[in-house]
């Protein structure tokens, strides 16, 4: 397995396959960027399974599809197929903003893409828009009754909690998911860019004993791999999950690096450490050249962020990274 150098095994890829997006929430892309990558800069599909092909060698099994908004990367299904048949990958998922899901769902099921993720922060469309910049509630609202009919489980719906925007509306959302059926995450935002450091950050702790009291949860068992701490119900037919990388960091187990749509590896949200793969790709590699290079790169994963210490510290968007 991939060891860093405190111990951690990474076992873990989040992978973006686009940074654009179709919306422009508050927390993340403002409203009239364009300085996106060059589509002559993205790895392509054979250049994806490669990379993804080493790092499932060196004991990879969880890859995650991002973006910005990966259902915007045509032929999608396709690339998804391919990361399926590696050896040694045992799960596939995405995360997506649902606007384009219902287009793809049944398609993207069928390649093997088990679990998905979908941002909703309100079930109002007013707010929708207010945080999205687009009136998109009902497109995303038949993304997931897609995905449900295309058979796709855990459906986990991402809740950006906003200070004064929607955390009036949490309460509510944790009964919708516990209608619906889904495993509901609260995450707070992080000062990413000049979007990130002017949201406005909702502490999660006081919502966690706030909801552990009102509908009688209890500490429950991480699901996914990834950082969230749940609670659930007694019976364990829901689960909440909270991502507090401000209140109460995960960073002594993260597991997890980023692949950005342009081939730089990135270590670790909070910091600017970072590993070129493109130009070893384009230059003739072998597949052992490439493994070399990530265990250099893994080498460097910092030991935690400092968000709170330096929050203008990582200028780059969300998006730019892969979420």
């Amino acid at each position: 397995m991939l060891i860093d150098r405190f111990g951690r095994a990474i076992e873990y890829l989040r992978l973006s396959v686009t940074d654009r997006c179709d919306l422009r929430c508050t927390y993340c892309i403002p409203e009239g960027f364009n300085d996106f990558e060059e589509p002559a800069h993205w790895l392509n599909f054979d250049e994806i399974e490669r990379v993804v092909g080493a790092f499932a060698r060196l004991g990879v099994s969880r890859v995650r599809l991002t973006g910005g908004e990966p259902l915007l990367r045509r032929n999608l299904p396709e690339l998804a197929g391919r990361l399926k048949q590696l050896p040694g990958l045992d799960d596939l998922s995405l995360s997506t903003n649902a606007t384009q899901l219902d287009k793809h769902a049944d398609a993207l099921f069928q390649a093997g893409v088990s679990r998905i993720n979908v941002s909703l922060d309100s079930l109002q469309a007013d707010r929708i828009a207010q945080v999205t910049g687009r009136d998109v509630l009902p497109k995303i609202l038949a993304g997931l009754s897609a995905a449900k009919r295309a058979g796709f489980t855990p459906i986990k719906i991402n809740m950006v909690a906003l200070q004064g925007v929607n955390d009036d509306e949490i309460d509510t959302m944790v009964e919708y998911c516990i209608e619906q059926g889904y495993v509901l995450r609260l995450i707070e935002t992080m000062p990413m860019g000049i979007t990130g450091r002017q949201a406005q950050l909702l502490d999660l702790q006081p919502v966690k004993e706030r909801l552990r009291a009102r509908f009688g949860l209890i500490d429950g068992m991480n699901s996914g791999g990834g950082p969230a701490r749940y609670l659930q119900t007694a019976d364990k037919t829901f689960s909440v999950g909270f991502i507090t990388p401000i209140s109460q960091h995960f960073c002594d187990t993260c597991n997890r690096v980023r692949l950005a749509v342009d081939g730089t590896l990135y270590m670790c949200l909070g910091q600017n450490d970072r590993v070129e793969l493109r130009p070893l790709l384009r230059e003739g590699a072998t597949d052992a050249d490439l493994e070399q290079l990530i265990l250099e790169a893994i080498a460097q994963k910092p030991e935690r962020h400092e968000f709170r210490e330096e929050p203008a510290k990582v200028v780059r968007f969300m998006s730019a990274t892969g979420g």
